[in-house]
Protein backbone atom coordinates (compact mmCIF):
# COMPACT_ATOMS: atom_id res chain seq x y z
CA UNK A 1 0.00 0.00 0.00
CA UNK A 2 0.84 3.53 -1.12
CA UNK A 3 2.00 6.12 1.89
CA UNK A 4 4.23 8.55 3.09
CA UNK A 5 7.10 9.48 5.19
CA UNK A 6 9.34 12.13 6.08
CA UNK A 7 12.30 12.86 8.48
CA UNK A 8 10.88 15.26 10.45
CA UNK A 9 12.65 16.36 13.86
CA UNK A 10 15.84 16.07 15.41
CA UNK A 11 15.54 15.02 19.10
CA UNK A 12 17.84 15.60 21.97
CA UNK A 13 17.60 13.69 24.71
CA UNK A 14 19.05 15.40 27.69
CA UNK A 15 19.14 14.37 31.27
CA UNK A 16 17.57 16.51 34.41
CA UNK A 17 20.39 18.43 35.55
CA UNK A 18 21.72 19.41 32.51
CA UNK A 19 18.29 20.18 30.93
CA UNK A 20 17.41 23.89 31.50
CA UNK A 21 21.09 24.87 30.44
CA UNK A 22 21.02 22.77 27.24
CA UNK A 23 17.21 23.94 26.35
CA UNK A 24 19.23 27.84 26.65
CA UNK A 25 22.06 26.65 24.55
CA UNK A 26 20.07 25.28 21.99
CA UNK A 27 17.17 27.97 21.91
CA UNK A 28 20.11 30.94 21.17
CA UNK A 29 22.07 28.48 18.71
CA UNK A 30 19.01 28.25 16.37
CA UNK A 31 17.84 31.94 17.37
CA UNK A 32 14.21 31.09 18.29
CA UNK A 33 12.46 29.92 21.84
CA UNK A 34 12.07 26.15 22.05
CA UNK A 35 8.75 26.10 23.82
CA UNK A 36 6.77 23.67 26.32
CA UNK A 37 4.61 21.16 24.85
CA UNK A 38 1.12 21.06 26.85
CA UNK A 39 0.49 17.36 25.99
CA UNK A 40 4.04 16.25 27.15
CA UNK A 41 5.82 18.75 29.29
CA UNK A 42 8.73 16.39 29.01
CA UNK A 43 9.28 17.93 25.44
CA UNK A 44 10.22 21.63 23.97
CA UNK A 45 10.29 22.90 20.67
CA UNK A 46 9.82 24.59 17.47
CA UNK A 47 9.67 24.50 13.71
CA UNK A 48 13.08 25.44 12.51
CA UNK A 49 13.67 27.28 9.19
CA UNK A 50 13.40 25.37 6.32
CA UNK A 51 11.61 22.34 4.90
CA UNK A 52 9.34 21.93 7.73
CA UNK A 53 12.38 20.60 10.03
CA UNK A 54 11.68 20.85 13.94
CA UNK A 55 13.97 20.19 16.79
CA UNK A 56 12.61 19.39 20.44
CA UNK A 57 14.84 19.02 23.58
CA UNK A 58 13.44 16.29 25.52
CA UNK A 59 13.91 16.30 29.54
CA UNK A 60 14.92 12.29 30.03
CA UNK A 61 13.64 10.31 33.43
CA UNK A 62 17.03 8.60 33.32
CA UNK A 63 19.75 7.71 30.81
CA UNK A 64 22.68 8.98 28.82
CA UNK A 65 22.45 12.42 26.81
CA UNK A 66 21.88 11.76 23.00
CA UNK A 67 20.55 13.09 20.05
CA UNK A 68 17.57 10.82 17.93
CA UNK A 69 15.74 11.70 14.97
CA UNK A 70 11.78 11.23 14.40
CA UNK A 71 10.29 10.03 10.95
CA UNK A 72 6.64 10.93 10.99
CA UNK A 73 4.70 8.86 8.60
CA UNK A 74 0.41 8.91 7.69
CA UNK A 75 0.76 4.87 7.90
CA UNK A 76 2.71 3.61 10.90
CA UNK A 77 2.28 -0.02 10.41
CA UNK A 78 3.56 0.13 6.89
CA UNK A 79 6.24 2.50 7.31
CA UNK A 80 7.48 0.11 10.15
CA UNK A 81 7.13 -2.70 7.98
CA UNK A 82 9.50 -0.54 5.32
CA UNK A 83 11.66 0.00 8.03
CA UNK A 84 12.18 -3.30 9.44
CA UNK A 85 12.68 -4.82 6.17
CA UNK A 86 15.56 -2.56 5.69
CA UNK A 87 17.22 -3.80 9.31
CA UNK A 88 15.46 -1.67 11.94
CA UNK A 89 14.16 -2.96 15.47
CA UNK A 90 11.07 -2.37 17.09
CA UNK A 91 11.98 -1.67 21.07
CA UNK A 92 9.06 -0.08 22.57
CA UNK A 93 5.46 1.73 21.93
CA UNK A 94 5.44 4.68 23.75
CA UNK A 95 1.95 6.98 23.54
CA UNK A 96 0.83 6.80 19.33
CA UNK A 97 4.61 5.96 18.63
CA UNK A 98 7.00 3.32 18.15
CA UNK A 99 10.84 3.58 19.21
CA UNK A 100 12.78 1.55 16.88
CA UNK A 101 16.62 0.42 16.81
CA UNK A 102 18.36 1.40 13.14
CA UNK A 103 21.15 -1.56 12.57
CA UNK A 104 23.96 0.05 14.06
CA UNK A 105 21.86 0.39 17.70
CA UNK A 106 20.45 3.74 17.46
CA UNK A 107 17.17 4.73 18.37
CA UNK A 108 14.92 6.33 16.19
CA UNK A 109 11.28 7.41 16.85
CA UNK A 110 8.48 6.29 14.12
CA UNK A 111 5.36 8.54 14.82
CA UNK A 112 1.85 9.11 12.92
CA UNK A 113 0.64 11.90 11.39
CA UNK A 114 -3.11 12.65 10.67
CA UNK A 115 -4.41 11.03 7.11
CA UNK A 116 -3.96 13.90 4.84
CA UNK A 117 -1.33 16.13 6.34
CA UNK A 118 1.93 13.98 4.45
CA UNK A 119 1.65 14.27 0.43
CA UNK A 120 4.45 14.01 -2.08
CA UNK A 121 4.96 17.90 -1.74
CA UNK A 122 5.98 17.26 1.74
CA UNK A 123 7.24 13.99 1.99
CA UNK A 124 8.99 10.61 0.05
CA UNK A 125 5.79 8.39 -1.18
CA UNK A 126 6.49 4.78 -0.53
CA UNK A 127 5.23 1.43 -1.94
Amino acid sequence: MTHHSRLSKIVIDVPPADHDRELAFWSAAVGQPLTRFDTHPEYHGAALHGPELGLLIQRLDDGPGRIHLDIHTDDLAAEIARLEDLGAERVQQVHAWWILRDPAGMLFCVIPEPAGSLNDTNAQRWG
